[in-house]
């Protein structure tokens, strides 16, 4: 198997960072890219964790940051950037996203209702667009947009190392048996979803790693089952929680349901401890709910 999950160097430019969301390790993964002292920072930990990340990459030697790229506008991957700009007092920091996220950026209040978060309206965002170019010192990273998870999701491609940044757009993978389906927000729209299932497999030639928020680096043949899998494992678990609820709709019920169904064999959530994946069963219903699948 050829997962990587532990913070460190992954390739020639690139560091995985755990940024710990809800104080748990291996829940929320940071990307740092680095080309000749210039350093690009894919996403942002939570206020509560941005202290000890700096601190891990000041150990790291990649403090200061100079650029901030936002995969897409939910409160887990956009909610550090005030604190880090803070921090960073002497660097001019700055913050790129879609041109589709500004928008929900400088008015947060939806997305704080629904996930029931508080994230400060962030200004002063470049707005990026399919086939924009990042020219990291000479490293260039290409925009793609990844739509479905939400309508403001980015990819982040790095033909040089052949890697992508993905953010949540495809599927959360924290190991083979520990896996979930991305998040349906109010915006959710599945026929983009599956648009951006396909344009990551026709990206396959070009690629032998693909990074995900939640969680780590999926390399050469679990790269190929990341790209196997997750059309199926999509259809399977949304058709299968919307079912699960109709029977009954408490939490519980449906969060066993889920782990004898689909994680059984789960080192993370594992039946003796259940609450972590009892999180991500009521973001999942919240998120079906809003999104209209359950009524």
């Amino acid at each position: 198997m050829v997962f990587i999950n532990s913070d460190g160097k992954f390739n020639e430019n690139t560091y995985l960072i755990d940024a710990e969301l809800y104080r748990m390790k291996g829940n929320l993964a940071i990307y740092i890219i680095e080309n000749d002292n210039m350093r690009i920072m894919i996403d942002t930990p939570s206020d509560l964790m941005v202290r000890k990340f700096v601190k891990k990459i000041k150990e790291f030697g990649l403090y200061p940051i100079h650029k901030i790229i936002l995969t897409h506008s939910h409160f887990d991957h956009v909610q550090g950037v005030g604190k880090l700009k803070k921090l960073m007092q002497g660097t001019k920091i700055e913050v790129l996203a879609s041109e589709r996220a500004i928008n929900n950026l400088k008015n947060p209040d939806k997305l704080n209702k629904e996930f029931g978060y508080n994230v400060n309206p962030i200004d002063n965002v470049t707005p990026l667009k399919e086939g924009d170019i990042i020219d990291v010192n000479g490293l260039k990273l290409e925009i793609m947009n990844f739509f479905g998870h939400t309508q403001d999701s980015i990819a982040i491609l790095d033909r040089k190392n052949k890697n992508i940044f993905i953010g949540d757009a495809i599927i959360n993978m924290y190991e083979r048996e520990t896996f979930s389906p991305t998040f349906m927000s109010f915006d959710f729209n599945e026929s983009e979803l599956l648009k951006t299932f396909q344009k990551l497999r026709n990206l396959k030639e070009d690629l032998c790693s693909i990074s995900l928020s939640h969680f780590g680096i999926w390399k050469d043949e679990d790269f190929d089952f990341v790209l196997n899998e997750m059309e199926d494992q999509h259809f399977k678990t949304k058709n299968t929680l919307i079912e699960w609820y109709n029977e009954n709709p408490d939490i519980g019920y449906i969060t066993l349901k889920y782990h004898e169904t689909f994680t059984p064999n789960s080192t993370i959530h594992t039946k003796e401890n259940m609450l972590g994946l009892e999180l991500v069963i009521s973001l999942l219903i919240n998120g079906l709910k809003i999104s209209g699948y359950i009524k």
